[in-house]
């Protein structure tokens, strides 16, 4: 039997297996100001047996936001939303992270009424989806250093909510575009004061962030996300230089915090990188494998056993499979998700795929 399948301990909870269910948005966050609903809470609880879950992307604060129906941990009723779900989910005998993701830029007026803001006032390319159908990104308002200092704050406040709501730990979301990778990237932050410049002052942000989290909440129940050079959202990092000087400062700031675990999206072309970062990080490395980058799918359980991870993250696989780790152990069968039902909607393509049996 693969290592993947051993029980583990990650910020001293039991996972029973190394596999993890990546953060994945589903939009349908439909109770009261975008609070969790009695369906997520079915749909996370049916996906217990991950040694880990890690939810989807969750505003800190009403200007986090930006799409429809993804849900909030800044108001009384998404926290109580949220209780049902972690509620299930330990019922079930399952481990479950929050995802805390500011969208920064990446939004709309329509979204949160009002403009997004960012680390700089430059607008990404392409358009995001509302309500009212698709819209061009629009220039983002700069953050003053005091408006910084108080989106830091929302993100410790936000994790102090999630434990309050059941969760046994926060993911920051410092990947894909949003706003800590927007403070990270040079073309999305042209800040010239201590926020950014160099690596050394773009790193700043992420790192103060993780910061307030682990005194507020313990850096045993705070993990990082990251995704050095991805594309998503307008980021430019195809500089290979200033990456890996970025994400190399990154992880020397970020190791002494002796946070839960480094969680790795990883993009085609940066596995060298993926493994100087699995070399420097100090406790438990997740690593979500790039497409085209072998191993990957259930073979990527091979990462487990070379020492390249100690944990390995699903994302698509976990759409359609919600016994996951239960398949990969027989060797599939493997539902194929619908990816037409991915983002908003009711039940079906979210918790009508077949258990095994």
């Amino acid at each position: 039997m693969s290592k993947a399948f051993e029980a583990t301990e990650l910020g001293g909870k039991r996972l029973a297996n190394r596999i993890v269910m990546a953060p994945m948005t589903r939009s349908r966050a439909y109770g009261e100001g975008n609070s969790p609903t009695d369906l997520m809470a079915e749909y996370y609880a049916q996906r217990a047996g991950a040694g880990l879950i890690v939810t989807e992307g969750t505003q800190p604060s009403a200007i986090g936001q930006g799409y429809p129906d993804t849900p909030g941990i800044h108001s009384a009723a998404q926290i109580a939303g949220w209780r049902r779900v972690t509620d299930a989910v330990h019922a079930e005998g399952g481990v479950i992270y929050l995802q805390l993701m500011h969208t920064g830029r990446v939004g709309h007026p329509t979204l949160m009424g009002r403009t997004p803001v960012g680390p700089s006032a430059v607008r990404a390319a392409g358009q995001v989806y509302t309500h009212a159908g698709p819209q061009d990104f629009v220039t983002p308002k700069e953050l003053t250093d005091d408006e910084i200092r108080d989106t830091i704050a929302d993100f410790a406040d936000a994790a102090r909510n999630a434990v309050e709501a059941g969760f046994d730990g926060v993911e920051l979301h410092g990947a894909n575009g949003y706003l800590i990778h927007q403070f990270l990237a040079p073309n999305s932050n042209v800040r010239t004061d201590a926020w950014g410049g160099g690596p050394e002052g773009r790193i700043r942000f992420a790192v103060e962030t993780a910061r307030a989290v682990a005194d507020a909440i313990g850096a045993d129940r705070t993990g990082f996300r990251l995704s050095p050079g991805n594309s998503y959202n307008d980021i430019d990092e195809s500089d290979r230089t200033d990456l890996d000087a970025t994400y190399g400062a990154l992880v020397d700031a970020l190791a002494p915090l002796n946070l839960a675990y480094l969680h790795q999206m990883e993009v085609p072309g940066v596995r060298d990188l993926t493994l100087r970062l699995r070399k420097a990080w100090p406790t438990a490395f997740v690593l979500n494998p790039a497409s085209g980058t072998e191993p990957t799918g259930p073979d990527a359980l091979a990462l487990i056993e070379d020492g390249t991870a100690d944990l390995v993250a699903y994302g698509a696989l976990f759409l359609a499979n919600p016994d996951l780790p239960a398949r990969l152990a027989r060797g599939g069968p493997y539902n194929t998700p619908d990816m037409s039902t991915s983002f908003g909607g009711d039940h079906t393509g979210y918790t009508d795929y077949p258990a095994l049996g």
